[in-house]
């Protein structure tokens, strides 16, 4: 069985298999994501050259019924050849009620690759019978029969994912309403409501990142309340994005010109984050913009 030690060592080989509809594709595309190399429907007969070729690298090839020259014994075979040789070789296999692949089919509308113009439910049974002897052998099973894509996703990278691909990918940015909004943010606070630094004298030509500016926007008594609940629900949200499989999360701090109060906060949201075990990368997309007074409409 290829535990969490293993993949990160040498060489580590996969096979994907499993019932026809029962998440295959999604489970591939998830180990793409990982960083594995993936291969969908390779001729068995290759797959030796392949692993000769590929050095240390973590490698998940996906086989079905649908596969040229596939052949459950032949794979069979092939996984005591490669463990005996030295490579760590697992089998993962995905199943489903037939009831379940069935519905799905008829929900898609798409012919099962084995019913050849008999029921979907006689080319379920072969399929199943064909994949029998490596659903026995299969290290790993994963019943998707009560698991939508995001849970299968999920599933998959608790499973596969090496420490370093875990966690979301979070961009904290400031940016001025004045300029524009950035196309990506998935979350956007508006610090607007805010005293602007920009009418006091002597904070104009400095940014949210000089100290008596973070004095200013620290003594606005609207500030410390607000930033507290926008931090609660960062820290309560966060988790959540990440057990529903997002990988990046875009987070925006606005103001008008985008130089002074959001960048500020950016800075702030960005240690509370650092300091809950996230790593955020932080940056100000109109830091270097000139003051101008047009702009600057509060």
């Amino acid at each position: 069985m290829m535990h969490d030690r293993d993949r990160s060592e040498g060489q580590s080989v996969l096979i994907v298999t499993g019932l026809s509809g029962a998440g295959k594709s999604t489970a591939l595309q998830v180990l793409d994501d990982l960083g594995w190399e993936t291969i969908d429907n390779f001729p068995v007969r290759l797959l030796s050259s392949l692993l000769a070729q590929q050095g240390d690298t973590r490698l998940a090839v996906g086989f079905d019924s649908r596969t040229r020259g596939f052949d459950s014994g032949t794979l069979a075979q092939l996984d005591d050849d490669l463990s005996s040789g030295g490579i760590e070789m697992a089998i993962l296999f995905l199943d489903a009620a037939s009831t379940e692949i069935e519905r799905r089919y008829n929900e898609t509308r798409r012919p099962h690759p084995l019913a050849r113009g008999r029921p979907i439910v006689d080319g379920i049974a072969a399929d199943r019978e064909m994949l029998a002897p490596l659903r026995r052998r299969a290290d790993i099973v994963i019943d998707t029969t009560n698991l939508s894509v995001h849970q299968l996703q999920q599933t998959m990278r608790e499973r596969f994912a090496a420490p370093a691909d875990t966690g979301l990918t979070i961009t904290i940015t400031s940016f001025g309403f004045a300029r524009g909004m950035p196309p990506l943010a998935d979350l956007v606070f508006d610090m607007r409501f805010l005293d602007n630094p920009h009418w006091v004298p002597g904070l104009r030509e400095q940014t949210g990142l000089d100290g008596d500016v973070a004095q200013h926007i620290d003594n606005d008594p609207g500030f410390g309340p607000a930033f507290a609940k926008m931090a609660d629900l960062l820290l309560d949200l966060l988790p959540r994005y990440e057990a529903q499989g997002r990988s990046y999360l875009n987070i925006a701090f606005g103001c008008t010109g985008g130089r002074h109060r959001s960048v500020y906060t950016a800075e702030r949201a960005g240690q509370v984050l650092r300091d809950a075990g996230f790593s955020p990368t932080i940056q100000h997309r109109n830091l270097g913009s000139r003051p101008a007074d047009p702009l600057e409409r509060r």
